[in-house]
């Protein structure tokens, strides 16, 4: 779909980008990624002819992007950036009508797409009236998203798009992309700094280093268990074994049983040891420590993990809780049971790693 060919790019004399030779995959998400003047962004942005190589070629389909005009190019392309990008004066849904517009597709028509593609973002309908200043940070990153789809294209380009966000926002856009790739299956390159949401997000790998060279392509599980040289094993860190935890499933792990009771059962319940406040629903609300069974004391922490998910999501759960062991939920948001740190480095153990 998209081939670097030996291609460089100098400002000044000193390399931005320099000798890279790249495949990347149909249908599926690049991640660029590695510390700021890397090159990442550069070589993002001469895919679309944002950037002119200064030798070698990119090649679209089999075809070099330099001989094709680049407005139509970039208009053939979704293009995602930091800031959104928004127009301020226009509303959402004329904003995500942009790019239909200008290849001709009637108002009416470009408006339908654009209101079709709210929903598709997790956005109300009733958003679509509303100008840029009057949305929230995320959901104009979502409509930046909707609108590098509107014309239905078969690269999607993102540069850093959730980086202006605060972490929880970052968290929920991060599954909101890979839930909209499950059904579109778009060739997506997305540029970013951050090696976590690079191994969240990611297919494959690019870890560019300083000067614009390539250090490492492969899969997200391939860099963090083998990095290739020194820069590398350095960028994703010494905690890269722990990152790794997020291939290996969670499935299986033994699980004990939880103490639990609903807020208005509390007072009921044995004073010795944890107590896991459940709502009507059976799911978790919150920790009651031994001796203190008032509900309007109870902890409220970041413990969860789903049955099914990945090691690091159990063994963050267990270390984070209050109690000392993670909550398991089902698929339903039901309390299934309780993982201990230990049992999660037994099965790291009987896996091998």
């Amino acid at each position: 779909m998209v081939e670097f060919r030996e291609v460089t790019k100098t400002y000044a004399g000193q390399p931005a980008v320099h000798d890279l030779t790249l495949d990347i995959e149909r249908g599926a998400i690049t991640v660029f990624v590695g510390p700021s003047g890397c090159g990442k962004t550069t070589s993002l942005r001469m895919i679309n002819r944002m950037v002119e190589p200064t030798a070698g070629s990119v090649l679209v389909d089999g075809q070099d992007v330099s001989a094709q005009p680049a407005a139509a190019l970039r208009r053939s392309m979704g293009y995602v950036m930091q800031s959104s990008g928004l127009l301020p004066h226009r509303t959402v849904l004329d904003n995500v009508a942009t790019v239909p517009r200008l290849n001709g597709v009637r108002r009416m028509a470009a408006r339908k797409r654009a209101e079709e593609l709210l929903a598709v973002v997790g956005l109300a309908q009733e958003l679509g009236n509303r100008y840029p200043a009057q949305l929230s940070g995320g959901q104009q990153q979502r409509v930046g998203v909707a609108r590098a789809l509107a014309a239905d294209p078969p690269i999607l380009l993102m540069d850093e798009p959730f980086s202006a966000v605060d972490p929880v926002v970052r968290a929920e856009l991060q599954q909101e992309l890979l839930r909209l790739q499950q059904h579109l299956a778009k060739t997506i390159v997305f540029v970013t700094h951050d090696i976590d949401e690079a191994t969240i997000l990611g297919d494959k790998l690019a870890v560019f280093a300083t000067g614009g060279r390539l250090a490492q392509f492969g899969t997200p599980e391939e860099v963090l268990r083998a990095p290739v040289d020194e820069f590398v094993a350095g960028f994703v860190g010494r905690d890269r074994g722990f990152r790794s935890l997020s291939f290996n499933n969670a499935a299986g792990l033994t699980l004990l049983p939880a103490a639990t009771a609903t807020a208005d059962r509390a007072a009921e319940a044995p004073a010795e040891g944890w107590l896991l406040l459940t709502n009507d629903g059976g799911g978790p609300a919150g920790w009651l420590p031994p001796g203190q069974r008032d509900p309007a004391k109870a902890l409220i922490g970041g413990s969860l993990f789903t049955l099914g998910s990945s090691l690091r999501q159990a063994l963050d759960a267990a270390l984070s809780s209050p109690s000392g062991a993670g909550v398991a939920i089902d698929a339903d948001g039901r309390v299934a049971g309780l993982i201990e740190p230990s049992a999660v480095l037994q099965r790291l153990r009987a896996d091998g790693n």
